[in-house]
């Protein structure tokens, strides 16, 4: 069974460091996909989720957004019930 959640990354991306580590400090499994100077990804990920930052994460094949989202669905207690069930 593949992870639920993939998270894009560069490796010049603070928040993409605090993205990983958030999932890693709720137990979160996750496969990281690394983009950087791959300009087809990027494209990919820009037109799936009309945004051109990085980290982009997500779960269940549903883009969620970048670490503040993903922060905010730890914050509000939905992060481990998207990923748990």
């Amino acid at each position: 069974m593949s992870p639920r959640v993939v998270v894009y990354t560069t490796t010049y991306c603070p928040y993409c460091v605090r993205a990983i580590g958030l999932l890693k400090k709720n137990g979160i499994g996750y496969r990281e996909v690394d983009v950087t100077g791959d300009t087809e990804a990027r494209e990919w990920l820009r037109e799936k989720t009309g945004r051109r930052t990085v980290p982009q994460i997500f779960i269940d094949d549903r883009p969620i957004g970048g670490y503040d989202d993903l922060a905010a669905l730890d914050k509000n207690g939905k992060l481990d019930q998207l990923c748990h069930g």
